[in-house]
């Protein structure tokens, strides 16, 4: 019920009388008049609606409750209605200003701001950077202008069913400052290349087209016109330059360079052609690279996972900004002295933290989302920007949707009974599968849909064999055994797994991508070593020298008699790994092999791995699927998640210069298979990844369990607020899952 005020309360009461214009008496408008009355004023409800003219009075206003007129009135809300409703409500505003009450939001504001097209005209008038910005009252008129302006700047995107409507806040969970991903996947469209919703087809993105030589030496990049970085600064060649030759390019940032810059071992670069023209250009020929940019690649990935958690890729970087942290730009004293004012060790920490868009509010990106409040609060905030590429067939700048509002969940079990309740608009990340009856049992109540969408990768719980692992002789010796990793294998029983967390929806077997993928090495590999044959499993243990065991039946180190103990590193995250790993630890019970399952933070487990300090970690092998653009799940390439071997992947990076070459046959093959497929063409690349996943799948570096399911996520609880979700998603690595299913077309209905 909205507050009013008797007539005669005016005349007895001396205290600043405020009128609250509103047309319902919400949240919002109590915590105004409540902070309002703390000041010591009286605050009455205004509709209006329900006010007009009165010549006859002393005023020649009539406000129902006040026989005088108030000493302010604040504008919170006010009414829609047909042009003549509107411009009388508007009328009253300019005559209180007239009688001489301040008016807060007042009748000219509203003027200025409600209507776009003006708003947009004053800010260009004045300087203000702002969106290109065209206002016509005829449709054929915007489409023509979309088709004028798309022949050479914005990327047109067609929305999934319907052109949207703007406004909203996206509520979404996460689950701490480790989880980054969950945004940046969200902000994926910051590539220069992407892929359709089916994931099948390469589509422009921040480039206007890519243009590779018939030699594969040089490729062109032909940038959109007029693009903008998120703070109405040009976004240019420049900045490809920028990110090549101060950021990629300075060993104190970038110690070693990449494999993705480096095809055949031979280092490429980045040349300017014109401001809005750069080309890649290698000594050798380079036919992956168009497919190294639209994939989530260190080279292509986007400055939203290129640059986060201390990373330093993504091939292009806001110079304008960033400069101002390198000492190239001033002096190394310089800005080591402004890190310590602001709280950082040196330059460096500094600089990792301005250029991270899950931390620095004031980072200009190129996505459609902007960070506002940083991810380690617990409450990440990113909001719309406003200079964002795309805009829909009417010619309407995207994204919709105003605001996204991550929520940090305590835990996974909370994070899943928040989307259930419905306090999530769309959750696909960290949904539980076991939990599948009983989001099934409450679409209703929370109102959602679910969508279970199936990916291809081989092994959602992936057991990963630290093959460079040095700490504990023994440890390694069995660690770096095909036979053990075997044997270890077969007590697997994948199908007691799939059944207890899977509910039935996985496919059992080995880590290697689905049969219908033309990187598949072929449906024998699925089940190559990949059974539950414990008998068999015992028996090459026993062949091995490990046939000697403890009272408790768990076999002997052979090198002092104490009990072979294997440490499984698990983190809380996608799936319930470390209830799984439980699992499997009992079933290699059963063949006399002990494992110890320690769970632990993420970001601990993953500086662990980096400092080849565990013996297993257990992870997807998510991306996998298309092994050449997101191989670290499946071979030791790239040091950021090395988990079969980290010293040999700083080997493989640096060219050499960094870790250690491996001496496993099977490794050193992969490795020469790996670095020559850059330079051969489709149907050659892909009998190269195949002849890669039978060496894999033979030797188990890595042992999978269950995959090609929706578990990983797969499983996707969406409002039926909102428009255009479509009803299947590729659940793919390159697909940055929700990525490819274009959120910034997405809208609430209501």
């Amino acid at each position: 019920m909205l507050p009013s005020r008797s007539p005669a309360t005016r005349r007895a009461s001396r205290r600043v009388v405020i009128g609250l214009v509103v047309d319902r008496w919400d949240w919002h408008a109590r915590a105004l008049s409540k902070a309002l009355s703390a000041l010591g004023a009286e605050v009455a409800a205004v509709r209006l609606q329900e006010c007009g003219f009165d010549t006859q009075s002393a005023s020649g206003l009539s406000i129902p409750g006040f026989a005088q007129l108030p000493d302010a009135v604040m504008v919170r809300t006010m009414s829609g209605g047909t042009f003549e409703a509107v411009t009388m409500r508007l009328g009253v505003l300019h005559a209180l200003r007239e009688l001489g009450v301040m008016v807060w939001n007042d009748a000219r504001a509203i003027e200025r701001c409600v209507d776009k097209s003006m708003t947009s005209f004053l800010l260009a008038r004045a300087g203000i950077p702002t969106p290109a910005t065209w206002a016509t009252q005829s449709h054929e008129a915007a489409r023509a202008i979309v088709r004028r302006e798309a022949a050479h700047g914005p990327l047109v995107l067609k929305p999934l069913k319907q052109v949207g409507r703007y406004g909203g806040t996206w509520r979404r969970g996460f689950v701490g400052p480790g989880d980054g991903e969950n945004g940046n996947r969200i902000n994926a469209s910051d590539k220069l290349l992407f892929w359709d919703y089916t994931g099948n087809k390469i589509i422009p993105s921040i480039a206007k087209s890519v243009v590779m030589s018939e030699d594969g030496k040089v490729t062109r990049v032909t940038l959109r016109a007029g693009m903008k970085w998120s703070d109405g600064a040009p976004f240019t060649a420049d900045d490809f330059v920028f990110w090549f030759e101060d950021i990629y390019g300075n060993r104190e940032v970038v110690p070693t360079g990449i494999a993705d810059m480096s095809p055949g071992g031979k280092p490429g670069k980045i040349v300017k052609i014109d401001a809005a023209t750069v080309e890649f250009q290698f000594e050798v020929p380079y036919f992956l690279l168009i497919e190294m940019l639209a994939g989530d690649t260190l080279i292509g990935g986007g400055m939203s996972v290129g640059m986060y958690q201390n990373r330093s890729f993504g091939c292009y970087a806001p110079a304008h900004y960033l400069k101002q942290f390198l000492p190239k730009y001033s002096s190394e004293a310089q800005v080591n002295a402004r890190a310590k004012q602001e709280g950082f060790e040196n330059w460096l920490r500094m600089l990792h933290n301005k250029k991270d868009w899950n931390l620095n509010p004031e980072l200009p990106v190129i996505g459609p989302w902007r960070t506002v409040r940083p991810i380690n609060t617990p409450t990440w905030v990113m909001e719309r920007n406003p200079f964002y590429y795309a805009v829909d067939t009417d010619g309407n700048q995207l994204p919709y949707i105003n605001q996204i509002v991550m929520t940090l969940a305590e835990d996974l079990e909370v994070l899943n009974l928040r989307a259930m309740a419905g306090s999530y608009d769309l959750q696909e990340r960290h949904i539980d599968i076991a939990k599948l009856p009983v989001i099934l049992e409450n679409r209703e109540r929370g109102n959602y849909d679910l969508h279970l969408d199936l990916a291809f990768n081989g092994s959602d719980s992936t057991i990963h064999f630290n093959q460079s692992y040095t700490a504990d002789p023994e440890i390694a010796k069995w660690l770096t055994n095909a036979d053990f990793r075997r044997a270890l294998s077969l007590g697997i029983d994948r199908a007691q797994m799939n059944e207890t967390f899977w509910l039935g929806l996985g496919t059992p077997g080995s880590t290697a991508p689905a049969e219908s993928l033309p990187q598949s090495p072929g449906p024998e590999w699925r089940n190559k070593w990949s059974t539950h044959d414990p008998a068999k499993a015992n028996q090459m243990l026993d062949a091995l020298g490990l046939s000697k065991k403890d009272r408790d039946g768990y076999r002997l180190r052979t090198d002092n008699g104490e009990r072979l103990r294997l440490q499984i590193q698990t983190v809380r995250a996608f799936l319930p790994w470390p209830q799984q790993m439980e699992m499997v630890a009992q079933h290699w019970r059963r063949i006399g092999v002990f494992a110890e399952v320690r769970e632990l933070e993420r970001v601990l487990a993953f500086t662990r791995t980096q400092n080849n300090e565990h013996h297993i970690h257990v992870w997807t092998n998510g991306g996998t699927e298309l092994l050449y653009l997101f191989p670290r799940h499946a071979i030791p390439v790239d040091p950021t998640e090395a988990f079969m071997g980290p010293e040999f992947a700083k080997w493989y990076a640096s060219g050499g210069r960094l870790g250690r070459e491996p001496t496993d046959p099977g490794l050193k093959k992969i490795f020469q298979l790996f670095g020559g497929a850059a330079g051969q063409k489709d149907d050659e690349r892909n009998k190269t990844a195949q002849e890669i996943w039978k060496i894999l799948v033979d030797q188990q570096y890595s042992i999978g369990t269950v995959g090609q399911s929706p578990a990983l996520m797969g499983v996707r609880l969406a409002s039926r607020k909102l428009g255009n979700i479509p009803s299947r998603a590729c659940i793919a690595q390159h697909c940055r899952t929700p990525g490819s299913s274009r959120p910034e077309t997405w809208f609430y209905q209501s």
